[in-house]
């Protein structure tokens, strides 16, 4: 749990989105463990679509607000949620999936989806700020599997993942196993 409150901006984050939405910091938590897979899952499917892989997810967040979006979430009441909405289309491709997404997590969770939905934009503005504070972070010469290796021990407490490099990621954020982790929220979309 700790490594999830670390990508939302620690305790201060936790607690800035639990102000602006009006519910307490256990929800926040709750809500943001179930929306974390989807949101790194169609991270995930961004950098494999992008030509330049992971380095092109990283020059499409940098260009959508880079660290400053988790600075945003942090330091701004409200918050600008219109660059979290812009990168849920991104990486979603439709409201609709971003409201499935919400719903998912609503039955997962017990958390209303109507907060889940007001969280979804932070989470990912919180969640694609982290990222690209790791990849300035990261060694120059360190390459996608060195920033990929710093942000999957950041999430997971150091623990080791098989494969390296976006396959890491991949076992990090599959849900149920299968390779792809939006593919039950897709399904739920096309009923």
């Amino acid at each position: 749990m700790q490594q999830l409150i670390n990508a939302l901006g620690g305790a201060e984050g936790i607690a800035a989105m639990a102000r602006e939405l009006g519910v307490d910091q256990g929800m926040v938590e709750k809500g943001a463990a179930a929306l974390l897979p989807a949101v790194l899952g169609g991270f995930k499917q961004q950098a494999t679509a992008q030509p330049d892989g992971l380095s092109g997810l990283i020059g499409m967040l940098g260009k959508m607000g880079g660290g400053g979006l988790l600075d945003a979430v942090l330091g701004s009441d409200p918050t600008p949620v219109e660059k979290g909405k812009s990168l849920l289309g991104q990486i979603f491709g439709s409201e609709d999936v971003s409201h499935k997404v919400a719903e998912h997590a609503a039955n997962q969770t017990g958390v209303s989806a109507d907060i889940l939905k007001q969280m979804l934009p932070m989470v990912t503005m919180a969640a694609a700020g982290f990222m690209s504070k790791q990849a300035a972070a990261a060694p120059a010469d360190s390459g996608g599997g060195g920033l990929i290796g710093s942000v999957i021990s950041a999430l997971t407490g150091g623990r080791k993942q098989e494969g390296g490099g976006l396959g890491a990621v991949a076992s990090l954020i599959d849900m149920d196993g299968d390779g792809n982790p939006l593919n039950d929220i897709m399904k739920l979309v096309n009923r």
